[in-house]
């Protein structure tokens, strides 16, 4: 599990450079802020993958949140917003998980 690092975009054209995922990884809650992150993941991989967001929360009796895996395509990438509903207070931070991390790279930019 790391902790993906994010980019601030400023009002300069900013290169935002690509990084290796795992099959879990993180998110700090400085990161995410009051305004969220976006998440881009890029598969390069032959193959399909799922991407969870997950959710840290419960419901009023107690039962653990819900997430669901979105599909992310073999050579394709999707964008995934991160909310500060998505941190996990006693940890601090948002765990993203992936089905398998061959050949995916990420964006994380904050908002």
């Amino acid at each position: 599990m790391a902790l993906l690092t994010a980019t601030s975009v400023t009002g300069a054209a900013t290169n935002v450079g690509s990084a290796a995922m795992s099959t879990s990884d993180t998110v700090s809650a400085s990161d995410i802020g009051v305004n969220g992150a976006l998440l881009q993941v890029i598969n390069g991989g032959g193959s399909p993958i799922n991407v969870t967001l997950t959710d840290p929360g419960t419901t009023r009796v107690g039962n653990a949140g819900t997430a669901v895996a979105q599909a992310v395509p073999a050579g394709s990438d999707r964008w995934f917003r991160l909310s500060p509903g998505h941190v996990n207070p006693s940890t601090g931070v948002a765990t993203v998980t992936l089905s398998s991390a061959t050949s995916v790279t990420y964006k994380l930019i904050r908002c």
